[in-house]
């Protein structure tokens, strides 16, 4: 709910105005930075927002010795500092007073902190044990915030889109920074920034010379550290916070961001009794892959300011905001492991081997994000052995919850790690496999991924089909059906849920396409709605559904004496979905794809198309495709008999937000849905997107640019988050 600012309505979160006085609901967060914007745009930056997703060696993160003494810091530069860690960690560690100097300690554990008091975290010199903690450093209060008088009024900008909710003041972690809250008072537009983060996007997926294409598209008014919250957005969000609109003038810089107060702190939940030590063993992986992401961009103290790190509803690690560090002083892993000290110290039975971890990082022993990464993947493995030997003696006959289907055998046609069982910590490589595609089309990356069983919490979906601006008739038909309990407490959130996801393309040129489409449906939905029960169908069991809709339309063939071009056919491309696996099958050119922010855009079916069985022979794919038959359909439904059909077969498992989207290929045709990725397909992830209205934008695109066949697909968004509940402490 969202509770009215001017009424105290309560309205429902969807809602973009109050629903009793129509005041804008949607609440921003405003950073103002005082003086010339510090951050700068460099190459290392700029390459490394593709490098996430492409590069194969993760970058050594290796920075200057941490701080020694304060003594090598004049004030001057403390007063400058970007703060690490304010009062509510320092009372946290009660422990540490002994290791700061007696003239701080009374001043920095006692007195109460102003808003321009901040830290800054240093390590001791000392060899002794006491060495590995942080030493938090009281600097000196600055003088008062000249306010420019523009930023006084009732709005923040100009046009008039951002009122301020209540005065600017200085923040708490740094002396050159105003911040408040604005309301958005036009929320249904697009952000301003909406169609530059689209832009960029491409820029850095497609170009060679990134940072001299950035800067032909970035406007002149745009302040340098509005970019990384640009360039990570699209592979790190919900951990980065959305940017709505920047701009700067010769005297300060504003940055207006998505509000995240509602988020729960990282160290309350680190405190709970209810969180389990793997879900913290995951939050410390999410930090790594955080700084790796931020180090080009100096944005390391995004990471050490506790009280900047959050949690939102589906238990994943978020920034309320983006920090970066000062040119006089570079923070190592060093101090990402005297960060995880101080949270391990609030938990009176910490996992020992974080412990562990935690000491070795704070003492420089793990110096690249791939060491630290293995390190945590080792540490979990070693809780899910235990956890899984302990529960397999307190109920040796039951290794599965009832919720879970069974594991399913995958294609033939693919060697296939088996699909893994929901309840055991599975650690996979950081690019998933490309299902029924080539090995050589998947994206590689040796760093180590902890995946966590899941549980589904969201499920969206929507179908649409035009007829196309050649055709006189719709061939395309398309079915959705499904079924969902979902159970909300303020504790929890669960879907219990399955759907069958149905797309085919009435053979073009062929007579009665629309009519063997339209049997291939309702002969499958008729089948699953009988033998689905408990859980996904079987590979025989889906193969035997697809040679009854085959048989079907063949014997119509036959009993109507069709020959040649006159026989009716149908493509075929079939999801079922229960909870977090699914099972994909497909029989022609209709294709799945999906889409995830790790992973971006894949196509996860091969076409059954001569040009494909030529490059599967080792045809190379120019001269596969220089072929005047290459598009010609090797299977279909319905012009043979089912000993010819050969249906591609896979399962699929969910381990993070994703969107499916099946499509006839009046949509995927040249290469469509890849070239307008980030435009198209890449906003439907999003939770609030509407489903009906990006489809449509989708058709719109293809009569724009095809056209010349029906055009059909089915979207299906799903939102999954940990399922710590399948993993229990031993005793």
């Amino acid at each position: 709910m969202i509770v009215c600012s001017s009424c105290q309505f309560e309205n429902p979160s969807s809602n973009k105005f109050c629903q009793n006085c129509g005041s804008p609901l949607k609440l921003l967060l405003a950073v103002v930075t005082l003086g010339a914007d510090s951050v700068t745009l460099s190459t290392e930056a700029v390459d490394s927002s593709s490098a996430y997703q492409a590069s194969t060696e993760p970058r050594e993160l290796e920075g200057p010795e941490v701080l020694q003494s304060t003594e090598r810091l004049p004030q001057s530069q403390l007063d400058d500092e970007m703060p690490i860690l304010g009062q509510e960690a320092l009372a946290l560690v009660p422990e540490l007073t002994s290791l700061l100097q007696p003239d701080s300690i009374g001043q920095a554990i006692s007195s109460p902190l102003s808003l321009e008091d901040s830290f800054a975290i240093a390590a001791t010199d000392s060899d002794t044990a006491a060495a590995d903690m942080p030493v938090f450093v009281p600097v000196s209060s600055a003088k008062p915030l000249a306010i420019p008088p523009e930023l006084t009024g009732q709005y923040l900008d100009d046009k008039q889109r951002y009122q301020l909710k209540q005065p600017l003041v200085p923040n708490t972690f740094s002396h050159l920074e105003l911040e408040a809250s604005v309301i958005d008072c036009r929320p249904a537009d697009p952000p301003p920034l909406a169609e530059l983060a689209e832009q960029l996007t491409k820029v850095v997926e497609q170009s060679a010379n990134q940072t001299e294409t950035l800067s032909s598209v970035l406007p002149d008014a745009l302040p340098a550290s509005a970019l990384p919250y640009l360039l990570l957005q699209s592979n790190f969000f919900p951990a980065i916070p959305e940017l709505h609109s920047a701009w700067q003038s010769d005297r300060y810089t504003v940055l207006v961001l998505e509000q995240r107060d509602h988020f729960g702190k990282l160290l309350d939940y680190w405190k709970t009794e209810e969180t389990e030590a793997l879900q913290q063993v995951h939050w410390c992986y999410e930090m790594s892959e955080l700084w790796q992401a931020l180090a080009p961009y100096q944005g390391q103290p995004s990471l050490l300011n506790i009280e900047n790190l959050r949690i939102d509803e589906d238990q994943i690690l978020c920034l309320q905001r983006l920090f970066f560090q000062s040119a006089s002083t570079q923070y190592t892993l060093r101090d990402l492991g005297l960060l995880w000290q101080v949270l391990l110290q609030q938990v009176s039975n910490a996992l020992s081997d974080l412990v562990e971890l935690a000491r070795d990082l704070g003492a420089g022993k793990l110096e690249s994000v791939q060491a630290l990464q293995s390190r945590l993947v080792e540490v979990a493995d070693r809780l899910s052995q235990s956890v899984s030997s302990h529960e397999a003696n307190l109920e040796p006959e039951s290794n599965t919850s009832e919720m879970v289907s069974q594991s399913q055998p995958h294609s033939e046609q693919i060697d296939t790690p088996e699909t893994p069982i929901a309840g055991e910590l599975e650690l996979l490589l950081e690019a998933e496999e490309l299902l029924d595609l080539p090995e050589e089309e998947g994206l590689v990356n040796d760093s180590p991924t902890m995946v966590l069983p899941m549980i589904l919490v969201e499920l969206n979906e929507a179908g649409q089909t035009h007829v196309g601006q050649q055709r006189e008739h719709n061939e395309d038909t398309f079915c959705i059906k499904s079924a969902a309990n979902k159970l909300e407490t303020p504790k929890e959130r669960q879907l219990q849920a399955k759907g069958m996801y149905i797309l085919c393309d009435g053979m073009g040129g062929h007579e009665s396409g629309e009519v063997a489409s339209a049997l291939a449906v309702e002969t499958l939905q008729s089948y699953f709605s009988e033998c689905w029960q408990s859980s996904l169908p079987s590979e025989d069991e889906i193969k035997q559904a697809i040679a009854q809709a085959n048989d079907v339309i063949y014997n119509t063939n036959q009993v109507d004496e069709r020959s040649g071009n006159s026989r009716m056919g149908t493509t075929l491309v079939m999801v079922l979905l229960q909870e977090t696996h699914a099972v994909v099958a497909h029989v022609g050119d209709s294709r799945l794809y999906r889409y995830s922010r790790r992973l971006g855009l894949q196509q996860v079916t091969c076409d059954h198309e001569v040009g494909q069985r030529e490059i599967q022979r080792g045809v190379e794919p120019t001269i596969a495709y220089a072929r005047p038959d290459a598009y010609q359909l090797t299977q279909a439904l319905g012009p043979r008999d089912s000993s010819n059909i050969r249906p591609s077969i896979n399962f699929l498992e969910f381990n993070e937000d994703t969107l499916l989207l099946l499509c006839s290929d009046g949509l995927s045709d040249n290469d469509l849905l890849n070239t307008h990725a980030s435009s198209h397909v890449e906003p439907l992830l999003d939770k609030q997107a509407d489903l009906d209205a990006g489809l449509e934008r989708l058709i719109d695109l293809a009569n724009e640019q095809n056209g010349h066949d029906n055009i059909t697909a089915i979207a299906i968004r799903l939102g999954v988050k940990p399922n710590l509940d399948k993993i229990r402490k031993p005793d």
